[in-house]
């Protein structure tokens, strides 16, 4: 960390305790997120942080989501993590001809976090360093329009933009269908610049080539031209993310 990004960090402890909160229990690496989510504004960085501390706080007052509080969105095994990419990023796919609009709101959102805190934390290494990240896949293929769910995906988005801030490495999206281009450019409007910028749209065999060879081949299913079998995310089994 250099003099400029060091200062950056101090003010930006200094502005959280002017806004009656605490960063000790906190890494520099994890406030660094926040820093660099806000463009190395110490004081919005601030705010950003005691806004995520208080969101914690109330919506995941446990420290973690229990599988059996998003039971029903489980059930549907369409969330698959892999294991860990060439650069050490644990990779979690989304098979998205499996998923559904959700009736229940409130409860899907618990399931967002309870998916990004668990794809985070098959990342950590013994202690959690803090600036873990992580590779999303979401595979379109056999998608209709009883699947599509611009609802779900945009507040998946605004989670990791608010919550999460700088834990995406990557974004890649697969088999994506014409009629899903729209959708998307609708969706891709509720994105941050650095957001997009990590989002890759898989579309030729080349790229396809780049997507397996980025990720690693002992790692992706079969279906994605990788040699490994999809393992479903409530079969990992591992401690939950600490704050």
């Amino acid at each position: 960390m250099d003099q400029n990004q060091q200062l950056k960090l101090t003010q930006m402890k200094n502005f959280v305790q002017k806004l009656g909160s605490s960063t000790e229990n906190y890494g520099d690496l994890t406030l660094v997120r926040f820093l660099i989510a806000r463009s190395m504004d110490p004081n919005k960085a601030a705010k950003m942080f005691v806004s995520w501390q208080k969101w914690r706080a109330s919506f995941v007052p446990l420290g973690f989501v229990p599988d059996s509080q998003v039971i029903d969105q489980l059930e549907a095994k369409k969330i698959y993590l892999q294991g860990l990419s060439k650069d050490g990023y644990p990779v979690l796919i989304i098979k998205a001809s499996k998923h559904y609009p959700a009736k229940d709101q409130p409860q899907f959102k618990k399931f967002v976090v309870h998916v990004l805190d668990k794809v985070i934390a098959s990342g950590i290494k013994g202690k959690e360093v803090g600036n873990e990240k992580m590779i999303g896949v979401i595979d379109l293929n056999q998608l209709s329009y009883k699947n599509v769910d611009a609802r779900g995906l945009i507040t998946g988005f605004q989670f990791l933009q608010a919550y999460y801030p700088e834990r995406l490495a990557k974004l890649y999206i697969l088999n994506m269908p014409w009629f899903f281009v729209s959708i998307w450019k609708m969706v891709s409007r509720f994105l941050e610049k650095a957001t997009l910028e990590k989002v890759v749209i898989v579309s030729n065999e080349e790229e396809k080539n780049r997507f397996i060879r980025e990720v690693g081949e002992d790692i992706l299913p079969e279906e994605f031209g990788g040699q490994a079998k999809v393992v479903v995310l409530q079969d990992i089994i591992m401690p939950p993310l600490e704050d």
